[in-house]
């Protein structure tokens, strides 16, 4: 793959492996503020609603002012307002740099994966955004050790380290992404192309008025309320059942072990042959099978397997969501298309905290996870609807690279 592709691989996993510090904000919150329950997770709700105009912006930045500085002020941004929470006073101070947290936490997204996909053209994607994400559960797993290991001395370190990561994909990016090219006189459309034009017609993109990209959004905000109902209720279901919610970590990482080994039969020929909405059925299935074993499962074992093959399920999703998204865009718009995408996962780090513990609470954990697990069978089911007319006339995603003949 091209050399701007393992770049932003690699700056995305060192970023990685200091995004440590925000399931902790909570925590921090009650520690040192003495704030309860409620006041934590309405602070947390602030990040998360503020990363929905953050994706927007990154969108439309990316046109304005390229990609490549918009990807650099994303990162700072970061940086700066975690030093903030880091240094904050009060929890007056804390709720406004979690805030700004958040307003910076979504620019660097459409940017870097509009650029990724441009890299490498449609055939290459699924590789391309297979290895991204692969880099993404390497860093995490590294992640969660340094949590542990600074988090027993003092939790304002973690949000520190994390900057001083921030920073260093920023100087790195900075240096060695191709320079953004001059702003052309249409660069107010916001294109998202990164040179300022409107496409190849010199037309603003809508991705609004895309029926295609709005299928794309309603089936991808249900994946990602899936995915992140599992990070928010799997600690307090391991509780229910009677094991220690400290061993969700031991299940995250076996996740992104699971990840990072799975990257190969990605590509075998049967696999990468598999046109888009048949591989993001069978991954839908097997996140059903994996949520079903959630509710089911008693022991830590019975756990562990249940995550192994909901992960592979979301790997298939994951691999091949974004190339769809990126081959709906006209020349040009790319970014648009993926920030307009990337709101479901702004959507559903708001809701799902809602819908989780609720579930949980009113209903239990096995009506959680069968609920979840029916939700993946009928995404399943309806990709063929979705994407089937998306894709048509597209070329067919080669794990080896090439057009499959």
């Amino acid at each position: 793959m091209p050399r701007t592709v393992w770049l932003l691989v690699a700056a995305r996993a060192i970023n990685r492996l200091g995004a440590f510090s925000l399931p902790f904000l909570t925590v921090l919150i009650g520690t040192e503020f003495g704030a309860g329950t409620t006041t934590a997770g309405l602070v947390s709700g602030g990040f998360g609603l503020a990363t929905i105009p953050s994706r927007v912006a990154g969108g439309r930045l990316a046109g304005r002012i390229g990609r490549r500085r918009t990807i650099v002020l994303g990162l700072v941004g970061c940086a700066l307002a975690q030093l903030g929470i880091a240094a904050a006073g009060s929890l007056a101070a804390v709720a406004v740099f979690a805030v700004l947290l958040g307003l910076s936490f979504e620019l660097y997204e459409p940017p870097s994966q509009a650029l990724i996909a441009d890299a490498v053209g449609p055939a290459d994607r699924v590789r391309a955004y297979g290895a991204l994400n692969a880099a993404l559960a390497v860093g995490g797993t590294g992640a969660g050790l340094i949590a542990a290991g600074l988090g027993r001395w003092d939790l304002r370190w973690l949000f520190v380290v994390d900057a001083l990561t921030c920073l260093a994909c920023a100087l790195t990016l900075r240096l060695a992404l191709p320079a953004d090219g001059p702003r052309g006189p249409h660069a107010a459309r916001d294109d998202g192309n990164g040179d300022g034009g409107g496409g190849d017609g010199g037309g603003p993109v809508r991705p609004w008025r895309d029926r295609g990209l709005w299928a794309m959004f309603t089936s991808g905000t249900a994946f990602a309320l899936v995915s992140m109902q599992i990070v928010m209720a799997l600690p307090l279901t391991l509780g229910h059942r009677g094991l220690r919610p400290a061993d969700a970590g031991l299940l995250f990482t076996a996740s992104a072990v699971t990840v990072v080994a799975v990257q190969p039969a990605l590509r075998l020929r049967r696999l990468a042959a598999l046109p888009d909405p048949a591989a993001m059925a069978l991954g839908y299935a097997l996140l059903a099978a994996g949520l079903a074993g959630y509710a089911t499962a008693r022991g830590l074992p019975a756990f562990l397997a249940a995550t192994a093959v909901l992960s592979v399920g979301e790997t298939l999703v994951l691999a091949r969501v974004l190339g769809v998204v990126a081959g709906l865009a006209p020349p040009g718009g790319t970014d648009r298309y993926l920030a307009a995408y990337g709101i479901s996962w702004g959507i559903a780090t708001v809701a799902a905290p809602v819908t989780a513990t609720q579930l949980l609470e009113r209903a239990g954990a096995g009506t959680l996870w069968a609920g979840t697990a029916a939700l993946c069978l009928a995404l399943a089911a309806a990709q063929p609807l979705v994407v089937g007319p998306l894709t048509r006339g597209l070329p067919v995603r080669s794990g080896a690279g090439r057009p499959a003949s």
